[in-house]
């Protein structure tokens, strides 16, 4: 694992001591007063992404001393496999539990490196064979999610999309179905197609299964956008810039599928991912028309920029049609939740206060956070068409989130209880355990929160 190394060579390595503010003041006492002199001689107080490392007598280091916010314990020592010193370190000190000292060092460990090599390798921490197993999926699901959405839209599209489900459908014994092109009209997914269609690299869906039939039915619905162009609304240049990361949604939701066979849960999974380019082209979904989708219900199309809720409400009738006990979707579908909450927190809308809250308190507990938002059901008002059964926007520029929920609403039943997150998936800078690009948001929330709704026994 990128960073980070079993402890098998733990006394010949560094010690690194993680500080915060309010402990320095106290671990300072036990140092020796050249010690203390040197790391108030480099401003070293605890605070936040700083380091110092000690002289021992001979001129060498003693130890690394790294500030730490423990406000984010997981992603604490992200900010250090880049800034340290090449070598290998050892936990040393209570103020971090080494399974969150090896999950923040292997996240910040992340470079996304297809393209071009990193100038230099990480430093390494050294932990209990235990700690790595144990964080390994976690790690190994963040990394795949990722790549994905780093990976640019020229080498990822739908058809890569479906090959990364069917890759983590083999290696989990999953099934795996998929439709195409043409044939997403003749399976009943017109609104995928719609969407799809003018783009040379053909729209498609892909249904991924596992588990036992005796298990309660886990369905989990991916945006997967891979460029959005905005269609004929056509993006500015700074709106279409970043559009390779619009399969965010389907990242995190192939990621969560992945958590959930890794922990073996005992659930039923349904995972559904539809896939598309929002091109433009002479066959391009036009501003007006109509299409019905495959809940039968018909949608005018107001703006042809609002494409994810259009490929996602044929994704959500099929899991609907196959009762789910929870339905969770992901997708990076507005501006307005960013507008509303910013790049770091997903906007969570939920159908039920039980498990809103059940995820909430597992997003607390992760220090992986989400926000709720309600489905104020006044607004629906605001996508009312006078030629179809909805519009997909509307004229007003209010509370764009909540319409956008609203509309997925609109396809899920108020007897499956229903989670829709809209979520940014990206990081503009870098931060600790977070390099600029793709991210996880929300992911450890979910997957401690189905941890502890499906436990066994």
């Amino acid at each position: 694992m990128l960073g980070l190394s079993e402890d098998r060579r733990a006394r010949r390595a560094l010690p690194l001591t993680p500080l915060s503010r309010d402990g320095w003041a106290a671990f300072a006492k036990t140092l020796g007063a050249r010690q203390r002199r040197w790391a108030e001689a480099n401003g070293f107080a605890g605070q936040a992404g700083a380091f110092c490392m000690l002289p021992d007598a001979r001129g060498g280091s003693a130890r690394a001393l790294c500030g730490i916010d423990p406000a984010s314990p997981p992603l604490a020592l992200g900010a250090f496999p880049y800034r340290l010193p090449a070598q290998d370190y050892r936990l040393d000190g209570d103020a971090l539990s080494a399974r969150d000292a090896a999950l923040g060092w292997a996240l910040g460990s992340y470079r996304f490196t297809k393209y071009h090599k990193p100038h230099t390798e990480p430093a390494r921490l050294l932990v209990p064979r235990a700690v790595l197993d144990d964080i390994a999926p976690t790690v190994d699901a963040i990394t795949r999610l990722r790549d994905m959405i780093n990976t640019p839209a020229q080498d990822f599209g739908p058809a890569e999309v479906c090959a990364a489900v069917r890759e983590v459908a083999e290696r989990f014994g999953a099934k795996c179905r998929e439709w195409s092109g043409d044939g997403l009209l003749k399976a009943g997914f017109p609104t995928v197609h719609a969407v799809g269609r003018a783009s040379p690299r053909a729209p498609r869906l892909i249904e991924l299964r596992w588990g036992s039939p005796e298990h309660p039915l886990l369905a989990i619905v991916g945006k997967g956008v891979c460029f959005d162009t905005g269609g004929l609304n056509l993006k500015t240049g700074d709106g279409m810039r970043w559009m390779k990361k619009d399969m965010g949604g389907a990242a995190h939701a192939l990621a969560l599928a992945q958590l959930v066979m890794a922990s073996n849960l005992p659930v039923r999974l349904l995972l559904v991912i539809p896939t598309v380019d929002n091109a433009v082209a002479g066959d391009a979904l036009r501003p007006g028309d109509v299409i019905r989708t495959r809940a039968g219900t018909t949608v005018e199309v107001d703006n042809t920029d609002a494409e994810g809720r259009l490929i996602l409400c044929d994704a959500l009738a099929l899991a609907v049609e196959n009762k789910p006990d929870l339905l969770i979707d992901f997708a990076t579908l507005t501006g307005a939740a960013r507008v509303a909450l910013g790049p770091d927190l997903p906007a969570l809308f939920a159908n039920r206060d039980d498990v809103a809250n059940g995820l909430i308190a597992a997003a607390d507990a992760q220090h992986d956070l989400v926000w709720r938002l309600p489905l104020w059901q006044p607004y629906r008002a605001m996508l009312a068409s006078a030629f179809a059964d909805t519009c997909n926007t509307g004229a007003s520029r209010h509370a764009g989130a909540i319409t956008a929920a609203l509309y997925l609403q609109h396809f899920v039943p108020a007897n499956v209880p229903w989670m829709h997150v809209d979520v940014y998936a990206w990081n503009d800078a870098e931060r600790p355990g977070r390099p600029r690009g793709g991210d996880a948001q929300s992911l450890r929330a979910f997957h401690a929160f189905l941890r502890q709704r499906y436990a066994r026994g």
